[in-house]
């Protein structure tokens, strides 16, 4: 004898079709906001990853280099330390100007490098804000699906003038789904938030730590340049007879 198959009149295809177009709005909001909080995840995941090797990188090869730019050069060009003793080099090489003169190189230098640390880590933080949202409004969202599934609810009872199972079940079942996708969605971007930032936090450590390094080897340098340029004249001078 053939088994006989019956649909699930309570799974969540079937919610989401007694729901009407509210509730598959509110599912495909989960939905999108689940993808790109993942997405987000995976992405900063990677791009964090990469920054804690360069940091490992730059200390092999970058000081163990007869100069900076020497030791600079072998690492990637696209490496947000790359990007720092770049913008720190050039604010060292090029300060003229009409503007730039009025102010003092070690300060110029200085300016530079914290302006360079300040667009790394905004980059860094970049999606962060939106797991942060996603955490912190996927749980109401959920529970206005289940308000609406609650309400629908109500209304069967009130129809039928019977509190029947069958007549609840449905739209109680539409309303813990809604809370339950809810919480899988916000869950998740809480932990990922928390998780990506610390790691955030450990990377801009180490990015200041080398701007500082590289702050104090330009203006250890300017300090030779500027010495070697008054001993010079000095030496210079013809002895009187």
């Amino acid at each position: 004898m053939a088994a006989v198959t019956t649909e699930n009149p309570y799974g969540l295809v079937a919610a989401l079709e007694q729901g009407g177009i509210i509730a598959q709005v509110i599912f495909g909001i989960m939905v999108l906001m689940s993808v790109v909080s993942w997405y987000i995840m995976f992405t900063k995941w990677f791009e964090q990853r990469k920054m804690l090797s360069e940091a490992a990188e730059v200390e092999k090869k970058v000081w163990a280099a007869s100069s900076l730019k020497e030791g600079i050069s072998k690492v990637d060009k696209n490496s947000a330390f790359r990007q720092l003793a770049d913008d720190g080099l050039r604010a060292f090489d090029h300060h003229e100007g009409k503007l730039t003169d009025q102010i003092d190189q070690h300060e110029w230098v200085t300016m530079t490098l914290n302006r360079s640390a300040g667009l790394i880590h905004t980059k860094l933080n970049s999606g962060l804000s939106f797991l942060a949202s996603v955490g912190a409004t996927a749980p109401f969202i959920g529970l206005l699906g289940t308000v609406i599934g609650i309400y629908r609810a109500l209304i069967n009872i009130g129809i039928s003038g019977s509190a029947a199972i069958d007549k609840v079940a449905g739209p109680v079942g539409e309303a813990l789904i809604m809370t339950a996708i809810g919480l899988a969605v916000a869950v998740p971007a809480v932990l990922g938030y928390n998780y990506l930032a610390g790691r955030n936090k450990t990377i801009m450590e180490k990015l200041n730590t080398f701007a500082a390094d590289v702050h104090g080897y330009l203006l250890s340098g300017a300090r030779m340049a500027r010495s070697t340029a008054t001993v010079a004249p000095a030496a210079a001078k013809p002895v009187a007879k």
